[in-house]
């Protein structure tokens, strides 16, 4: 791990804290529910608004159109342009 150190003393790192959110995101053949890691400081949209193309998804679970579970993994990567919708779990509202 690299510290260095400015000349007030503030510590920086190599090592990027992130937070993860559970999230479903809908593609056009298939839903999945897992976590997208962001930044602390910043909001899930900025994290799919970055230059990168995938986006990562851990802990994920793949259903198919009928709602059957199709693949189960730990890490998958997932191509922007293939979201069609994507909702923090936390915001769900239930009825």
């Amino acid at each position: 791990m690299i510290t260095e150190f400015d000349d007030k003393g503030k510590i920086f790192t190599n090592i990027i804290t992130k937070q993860p959110i559970r999230v479903i995101v809908q593609t056009e053949k298939y839903r999945i529910h897992g976590q997208m890691h962001i930044t602390p400081s910043e909001r899930l949209k900025d994290e799919l608004n970055g230059s990168d193309q995938f986006v990562a998804v851990t802990n994920a679970t793949v259903f198919d159109a009928a709602g059957n579970v199709t693949y189960r993994s730990n890490f998958l990567t997932l191509n922007r342009d293939f979201i069609v919708w994507l909702i923090p779990e936390a915001d769900i509202i239930a009825e």
